[in-house]
């Protein structure tokens, strides 16, 4: 017999990708009547639960549930969906996502052999918006300058890794390590997946199980989002510092770099040269980057568009983490 699954999704005012992930999770291969789609959602404010009452009534062969989130956030949906779900697999997706549609079938069958206890796949990012800088952004998150060693973002081989987007896992497994940390508003994946690995589990990267994910369409959104990743991934090293990896040290180092040798350089002349060295070698590495992917893609506007959106990326990052610790100083001395 197939187990029953529940595909559990965050959701706040997802209006315009809401309805590619129903149709996704429609269109799965999956036996339908063994699935639920459980949709917590932070009250929208926009028309997300009038286009999820629609395909209800165009659909009724799927289930689908929505769930009130009073907190709004991401790992209080996630728990709240998964107290509301009933299938012996809970999936974990998000509202920009569009899963392929043996997503479902994959996920069960690598549990089904026992490959890992939380299970997930790759990434193929496209662009928020038919813009050139969103365009840019989605090649950026994809990117090694942009994601170092992220192999879940990258062109990866099947096994053991530190995490996985989503993923997938068996509702015992809740029972063993708990629930995700309400107390990240972002990062709670890593952290989930740090207390899989801790416990003595496996978090399996399958590159068969893919999904489309829609990126950022602005400069600014994606400074957002970044930012509150350095913001975040702080406090989560905070009670896992032995997790931090190199990749994700060298944003915080060059914005406190940068800061410190703007400082300097009001008082000492040497600084001066060190911060302009420094910037034009960045950025020299970073046009290089965009011209070589331009080329490739035969796409003019990668030459700024993709050093624009991987600085923007590694400035909030290295600003929100930075940030992060000096308002937590303030705070315990406050």
């Amino acid at each position: 017999m197939n187990p029953s699954v529940s595909v559990i999704v965050p959701c706040y005012n997802e209006e315009k990708t809401i309805r590619h992930l129903l149709e996704a999770i429609q269109g799965q291969t999956y036996p339908l009547g063994l699935m639920e789609l459980v949709i917590s959602d932070g009250f929208s404010t926009d028309h997300t639960r009038e286009v999820i009452a629609g395909f209800q009534k165009e659909h009724p062969d799927l289930t689908v549930r929505v769930v009130g989130n009073s907190a709004r956030t991401i790992p209080s949906g996630l728990n709240q969906a998964i107290r509301e779900s009933k299938g012996e697999i809970i999936v974990r997706l998000d509202a920009h996502s569009m899963p392929i549609p043996e997503y479902v079938e994959r996920c069960v069958a690598a549990h089904e052999s026992g490959k890992g206890d939380n299970v997930g796949g790759v990434w193929e990012i496209r662009a928020g918006a038919d813009t050139w800088i969103a365009k840019s952004i989605s090649l950026a998150a994809a990117h090694p300058l942009g994601v170092g060693d992220a192999m879940y973002r990258l062109n990866a081989k099947a096994g053991a890794v530190d995490t996985v987007p989503f993923g997938s896992f068996r509702r015992s497994l809740i029972d063993k390590i708990g629930e995700f940390d309400e107390t990240l508003l972002t990062n709670e994946d890593y952290e989930f997946n740090t207390r899989v690995r801790e416990s003595g589990g496996t978090v399996w990267l399958d590159p068969s199980i893919r999904s489309v994910y829609f990126s950022r369409s602005t400069l600014g959104k994606l400074a957002a989002q970044y930012w509150r990743y350095g913001f975040w991934k702080l406090k989560m090293l905070q009670c896992y510092p032995h997790t931090l990896r190199w990749r994700q040290a060298l944003p915080p180092l060059f914005v406190f770099s940068l800061f410190a040798l703007i400082v300097l350089s009001l008082f000492i002349g040497f600084a001066r040269y060190l911060l302009a060295a420094q910037l034009i070698g960045y950025f020299f590495v970073l046009t290089l980057a965009g011209l070589k992917l331009a080329i490739e893609k035969n796409t003019g506007f990668l030459l700024p568009g993709l050093p624009l959106a991987i600085s923007t990326m590694h400035l909030a990052w290295g600003a929100g983490f930075l940030w992060s610790g000096i308002s937590g100083t303030f705070k315990k001395h406050g």
